[in-house]
């Protein structure tokens, strides 16, 4: 993903694209995750195929990524965008359900698993950034398919467990009826659109700064390796601190992330603040898992992390993305992480309210 995921709008921008069009195709995946994982999920539990499942959305991601880079027009790129979202939109939730299946009473133990996911960003960026750079953007498209190409072949040989469907509609109505699932999704929502409004257009904006796209890889390598530690101990984490606390945290470290990025004047001062990817991003997702398991109706936790990586990922990334596309274009890329800055503050205000109240000394 780190061959592809960070470097699409890179490809947007080198077409020519506007603001506006780029926050669109930014943020349409995450609004085809909200349809595709559902739909991947009753395909699997009605055939009962889940490493099928997961066999044919990493090919379909593969062939859809590749007819990307073979459009230049914004029309074009539309549904060649929605189709590579929709196949690749289960393969996180399935892996996630498989490994919080497996580990039955030791899910603590997650982020650990999680962790080889941040190792692999981080080999992969650098190099990426300096295909790149000796040959064209659409390097990233290739790599892309090469790499998942070996995923592809040893997810033939890893068993596939877990649950993937959706709750039906009255199992789901009992997520909105408790007011803990509605601050929590409303914390979720604000999370994706700080995370969105950072990814979507960092590299856009170290661009401009003059970086070259070796840089740009190597600010993904830190930014992962600073995931590691996270990741590692968040067991201890979560024994010493509750999941709202480490939510909290997490917020306020993203509104100085977001700030910090607009005080630098040449890119390499980047690379420092990358260091923030794993205080922010792997603290808000494991405190985040952990949450959403604390809270979820008996017999739902499985729905309750898709629930919550479907606002994250999903709505509060699909607006985060969108939004961020007008301010860019409005209003240029430092006013469009300042407000990534304060829409942090207000969620890291709300979580502060939040850790006072009755029903959260209930977890």
């Amino acid at each position: 993903m780190a061959a592809l995921s960070p470097f699409l709008v890179v490809y947007y921008q080198e077409l020519g694209l506007k603001g506006t069009q780029i926050g669109i195709l930014a943020g349409l995946p995450a609004l085809i995750s909200l349809v595709g994982s559902p739909a991947w999920g009753a395909f699997a539990d009605r055939t009962k195929k889940k490493k099928l499942t997961l066999l044919m959305s990493i090919g379909g991601a593969i062939l859809f990524a590749l007819a990307i880079s073979g459009f230049a027009t914004f029309w074009l790129l539309i549904p060649m965008v929605a189709l590579y979202a929709f196949f690749s939109s289960p393969i996180f939730p399935l892996i996630d359900s498989s490994v919080m299946a497996d580990l039955g009473g030791q899910k603590q133990k997650y982020g650990q698993y999680r962790m080889w996911g941040a190792i692999g960003w981080g080999i992969s960026a650098p190099i990426i950034g300096w295909l790149i750079e000796i040959s064209t953007i659409k390097a990233s498209f290739w790599a892309f398919a090469v790499l998942m190409l070996v995923g592809l072949l040893i997810a033939g040989f890893i068993p596939i467990s877990g649950q993937l469907g959706a709750a039906s509609t009255g199992e789901f109505r009992q997520f909105f009826t408790d007011r803990r699932w509605l601050i929590f999704l409303g914390i979720a929502f604000i999370s994706g659109m700080v995370l969105a409004m950072i990814s979507s257009y960092l590299f856009i904006y170290l661009r401009e700064l003059g970086a070259k796209e070796v840089t740009l890889g190597w600010s993904l390598t830190v930014a992962t390796l600073s995931e590691i530690p996270v990741l590692y101990f968040s067991n201890r984490f979560l024994k010493r601190w509750s999941p709202s606390r480490l939510i909290t945290a997490a917020l306020f470290l993203y509104a100085i992330r977001a700030l910090a990025y607009t005080l630098i004047a040449v890119p390499w001062m980047a690379l420092l603040i990358q260091l923030l990817h794993g205080p922010t991003f792997s603290l808000m997702w494991i405190a985040g898992v952990a949450y959403a398991d604390a809270i979820a109706p008996a017999g739902l936790k499985a729905t309750a992390q898709g629930l919550f990586s479907g606002v994250i990922f999903g709505v509060g990334s699909a607006v985060g993305s969108i939004l961020g596309g007008v301010v860019y274009e409005q209003s240029g890329l430092v006013n469009l992480f300042r407000l990534a800055a304060l829409i942090a503050l207000v969620g890291g205000g709300l979580m502060l309210i939040v850790e006072g109240r009755k029903y959260e000394k209930e977890i």
